[in-house]
């Protein structure tokens, strides 16, 4: 039974929220209504640190064991509610009052768990279940990190087959800056790499977060490396279905947050601009 005593908003993306231990829902601003996400990391711990991050008590590591069919149960009572009961008009502002997707999301990397397609089954299988396979859309919000690892590639097959997507995550386009802004060593290159693949299994959006650090924001030659990484993907034929380009919603909760502030609306439908004209990619922009 799910416990929501107040009203969802955009800035309350609490994982507890329903009382359930993976479930959660929010009012997603990028969505435009109900996200239905699912927490694989509820351990708090994701291979990559964002300083815009904000989860609290990030460690560094991966998700735990999932307990699938209390997954598939949470899901199963969530979606009756929000489909069937009075979850929409009692707890969800008026003009959000729709179900448009479930995300694979949460405290970590999703895909770090080690059943991931195994989860991606059972979340099909209720999709199935409620007649939403094709009308709801399944969503992978990852850092793409793992992409190269088989168990991750099949669950990223099944979602294509569930009419899913990927929201892979593109901040920078150098090893300095994904240093600086995503806590990883992991090269451009890989990055690259992963992101084909990933495109090649699954429609796949590129999502970058940008901000102003220490009151400045993405300097011009990281922007051109930005541009020039996801040049390099569509020479090599990738397909992506463009870029979903995003500021600061929530305050960080990692060490570096007092140095972060958003950049204004003018500045990212700029940079949107740019990208489009130099990538010929859809931009979607959510300040």
């Amino acid at each position: 039974m799910m416990q929501i005593s107040t009203p969802l908003s955009v800035t309350d993306h609490r994982r507890d929220i329903a009382g359930m231990t993976y479930v959660y829902p929010v009012v997603s601003r990028r969505a435009g209504g109900v996200s239905v996400g699912i927490n694989l990391n509820t351990n708090n711990a994701c291979n990559w640190r964002c300083i815009y991050c904000q989860v609290p008590n990030l460690i560094h590591g991966a998700a735990p064991p999932t307990d699938l069919a209390l997954l598939t149960a949470e899901l199963r009572t969530m979606l009756q509610e929000i489909l069937h009961g009075r979850f929409l008009e009692e707890r969800v502002p008026e003009g959000a009052r729709r179900l448009n997707d479930i995300a694979l999301s949460g405290n970590g990397e999703p895909t770090s768990a080690k059943a991931f397609p195994e989860v991606i089954e059972s979340v099909g299988q209720v999709l199935v279940e409620f007649e939403l396979v094709g009308a709801v859309r399944l969503v992978l919000i990852t850092n793409g990190s793992l992409v190269h690892q088989t168990h991750v590639q099949a669950g990223l097959a099944r979602m294509a087959q569930l009419h899913g997507e990927v929201w892979f995550k593109l901040d920078a386009g150098t090893r300095e800056s994904m240093r600086r802004i995503n806590g990883t060593q992991q090269t451009p290159d890989r990055t690259l790499k992963n992101l084909v693949t990933a495109a090649g299994l699954c429609p796949t959006w590129v999502q970058t977060c940008v901000f102003a650090l220490d009151g400045e924001p993405p300097a011009a030659d990281e922007r051109q490396a930005y541009l020039d990484l996801l040049a390099r993907a569509l020479k090599q034929g990738v397909r992506l279905e463009g870029v979903l380009l995003y500021g600061l919603a929530r305050p960080s909760l990692q060490p570096e947050a007092a140095r972060l502030s958003c950049l204004s609306a003018a500045w990212l439908e700029d940079w949107a601009a740019q990208i489009q004209q130099r990538l010929g990619l859809a931009v979607k922009v959510t300040p």
